[in-house]
């Protein structure tokens, strides 16, 4: 990679784009909305459940200039969710900034583990066990997915939630291949605690992206 891409990636001025969509968001506290979905490549989080191993290796997406993508964006949607990957593995204040002067509402998806950067209208924070969120992600957090493939997640789920904002909203989702065991403790344990709401991969039932 030349100097000059890479300061380009360095500022977020180009970004290792795996795919953009227009579709419906499937999960949280916006599902059934429509959005134009920008995901971007690179990730060490690893999540052996993850069902876009294939956006790990940032080196797989060639870094494409955020104007385009903007631009691309601009067509479709009047909200843009931006995903991994882990976008926070990239600066994000650029690309934000461009789509909120086109009056395009910004939303995150991200673990939290890196720097935050960006402006956003909504920030959905999914924790994971093997690189935990920085305290800045959960002070911005609106929204705190909990992904639950086991009993033992709903006790992580927990301890995340006590690190959240007042204003964060709870949910707790099944890990889509854990779906038809995990989806009756969670109806149970939210019935118990309903601080927390359901979330569902509604995309996937959909046959969706």
């Amino acid at each position: 990679m030349d100097l000059k891409t890479q300061e380009l990636i360095k500022q977020g001025k180009m970004l290792p784009l795996m795919e953009e969509f227009y579709t419906i968001q499937g999960e949280g506290a916006h599902t059934g909305t429509a959005a134009y979905f920008i995901r971007i490549g690179g990730c060490d989080v690893g999540c052996h459940w993850c069902d876009v191993k294939e956006s790990w290796d940032a080196n797989l997406h060639p870094p494409t200039h955020t104007d385009l993508i903007v631009d691309n964006a601009n067509k479709y949607a009047e909200t843009v969710v931006v995903t991994g990957g882990e976008p926070l593995m990239w600066s994000l204040d650029y690309i934000t900034k461009q789509l909120q002067e086109k009056n395009i509402k910004t939303h995150i998806e991200t673990s939290g583990a890196y720097k935050f950067s960006g402006v956003w209208d909504w920030f959905c924070l999914s924790p994971k066990k093997t690189k935990l969120p920085l305290q800045r992600a959960y002070e911005e957090a609106d929204e705190l997915k909990m992904i639950i493939h086991n009993k033992s997640d709903f006790e992580f789920a927990e301890k995340e939630a006590s690190r959240v904002n007042d204003k964060c909203l709870l949910y707790l989702q099944p890990e889509w291949s854990k779906r038809d065991k995990m989806i009756p403790l969670i109806i149970d344990y939210v019935m118990k605690n309903p601080k927390w709401k359901i979330s569902l991969q509604t995309h996937k039932y959909l046959n969706i992206p």
